[in-house]
């Protein structure tokens, strides 16, 4: 009888063929995230948008990601996780067309739009996925860890491709590389993927979608503003507009019988510190790979495709250790996994910090990157494996609203650290000879700096060079300490709560 419920327990082939067609749309969506970046300059000669407009063309696609995931996620639940995915797919397809052929700065940030929202139902969709075709824990563990190593690969690729793409043909072309892919994902997954919804799944809340959508576009949009601004009234009170709306939407949902997300699940302690440790660990890996960013190309010279290539390194780290994940989960407890996955990761951004030369920074990431691989992992599984199988749409939702907002917190708040930082070291450091508003921009920004450089000649301009990248790499040192420290901070509060979990199951 055991051998017989163990046999149940395991995926079959065709499982395992499933998950690599679940693995094409993530790959795909976090490609969209990161490729357009490259085509910029030169939709911009093309359809010639207004500040506004470019700003929308950019940032449009991953508000709508993060504003759409509870709804998806709770819709995936009621109608089904694989209708759902292959609705999104036709509509990713579909938007994708549309961008690549835009003659209009507002018809691209409306393909965008709709682009943000097929995304939103694709990591939501396929994680529930995950956790219906694959039961036993270890499988399941590896199954998420694939999961998750497609998203990490798309972001990293998306340049690169994109790259080539432009290049070759136009910068519409970047969007029609996800056609085929949606195309092959609208042929395989009816033959390959199992469909799961909740048996009994009630009335669709419309009130409580639309203060959850509402919620998380203020917030988000506050902190992209504050990002990209620093700090100014306007977009802090919309974040305390995206607070309050969120405030109202607990209380609905505790006063629901039939509730659009279960409020009670924060009662499973498990649950709960493996969401609170996903916030928190996105915001430092978030806020932290945007500084990096900044640092390979404006600090170290790098154009973006030789930043790319020096992101292969971790990048392969991160390859590596979500293979040995499963293993790893069938040894240890949940909690010694993952304090030691976050230990990992604060000894990297230790080294950091404390790094003197380029090669110790690539080497940095890949330390951190075998940590950090085997926390979102595990946090992922504990929050998906603590809701019923009926609910695990919205539990995956929740996964992916807590890794949004933790990031987008991240970059708006160590960003702001970074500035601070830098702003205080380059008051006295801009030279004599730069009209006013080149010397604020040296004086705000390091990328300010670089193009006030342009404006001087000889010394001056090297000495302004040499005065702003020290500046900024004050803030980068202090950011990944900082990110060192609170990591740390992470794994000890695992190993207090989640000390008796047997698993992420």
């Amino acid at each position: 009888m055991t051998a017989e419920i163990a046999a149940v327990q395991l995926a079959t082939r065709k499982d395992w063929i499933g998950l690599a067609v679940i693995a094409l749309p993530c790959m795909l969506y976090s490609m969209d995230l990161t490729v357009l970046n490259l085509a910029v300059p030169a939709l911009t000669r093309d359809l010639k948008p207004s500040a506004a407009q470019l700003l929308w063309i950019i940032d449009i696609y991953g508000f709508m990601v993060a504003g759409f995931l509870m709804t998806m996620g709770v819709l995936g639940d009621r109608i089904g996780r694989r209708k759902l995915l292959l609705i999104g797919a036709a509509c990713f397809g579909a938007a994708s067309i549309l961008a690549a052929f835009s003659t209009t700065a507002a018809m691209l940030i409306f393909s965008r739009a709709v682009l943000g929202i097929a995304g939103a139902t694709l990591a939501p969709s396929t994680l529930s996925l995950i956790t219906n075709m694959f039961r036993d824990p270890r499988e399941r563990t590896f199954a998420i860890s694939m999961w998750i190593m497609s998203f990490s690969i798309g972001g990293l690729v998306g340049p690169l491709i994109g790259g080539v793409v432009i290049m070759q043909y136009w910068w519409g072309a970047v969007f029609l590389i996800g056609v085929p892919v949606m195309a092959l994902l609208l042929v395989l997954g009816p033959l390959l993927l199992p469909e799961h919804r909740d048996p009994d799944p009630g009335r669709i809340d419309v009130a409580s979608a639309a203060l959850s959508l509402a919620a998380v576009l203020a917030f988000i949009y506050g902190l992209k503003r504050l990002a990209e601004s620093g700090w100014a009234m306007g977009p802090v009170l919309i974040m305390f507009l995206g607070v309050g709306l969120g405030v109202a939407f607990v209380g609905r949902q505790r006063r629901r019988a039939d509730p659009f997300v279960d409020i009670r699940l924060f009662r499973n302690s498990a649950f709960a510190a493996a969401f609170a440790i996903n916030i928190f660990g996105f915001f430092f890996m978030f806020g932290s790979f945007v500084m990096l960013a900044q640092y390979f190309q404006l600090v170290e010279g790098l154009s973006p495709l030789e930043a790319g290539l020096w992101n292969l390194p971790s990048a392969l780290a991160f390859t590596v250790a979500s293979f040995m994940n499963a293993h790893l989960a069938s040894r240890m407890r949940p909690a010694f996994l993952l304090a030691s996955g976050l230990a990992v990761s604060s000894f990297g951004f230790a080294i950091m910090a404390i790094a003197a030369s380029f090669h110790a920074i690539v080497f940095a990431t890949v330390v951190f990157s075998l940590g950090f691989t085997q926390v979102i992992a595990l946090t992922t599984g504990l929050i998906v494996g603590a809701a019923p199988p009926e609910k695990a749409g919205a539990a995956s939702a929740l996964s992916e609203t807590s890794a949004e907002l933790g990031g987008a917190l991240g970059v708006a708040l160590l960003g702001s650290l970074v500035a601070v930082v830098y702003r205080s070291r380059m008051i006295n450091a801009v030279p004599d000879g730069l009209a006013a508003e080149a010397a604020a921009g040296a004086r705000a920004s390091l990328g300010g700096a670089v193009e006030a450089a342009g404006q001087l000649n000889g010394p001056a301009s090297e000495m302004l060079l040499a005065a702003a990248r020290a500046a900024f790499s004050s803030g980068f040192h202090l950011v990944a300490g900082l990110t060192a420290l609170m990591l740390l901070a992470l794994a000890l509060l695992s190993l207090a709560i989640l000390r008796t979990t047997e698993s992420a199951h």
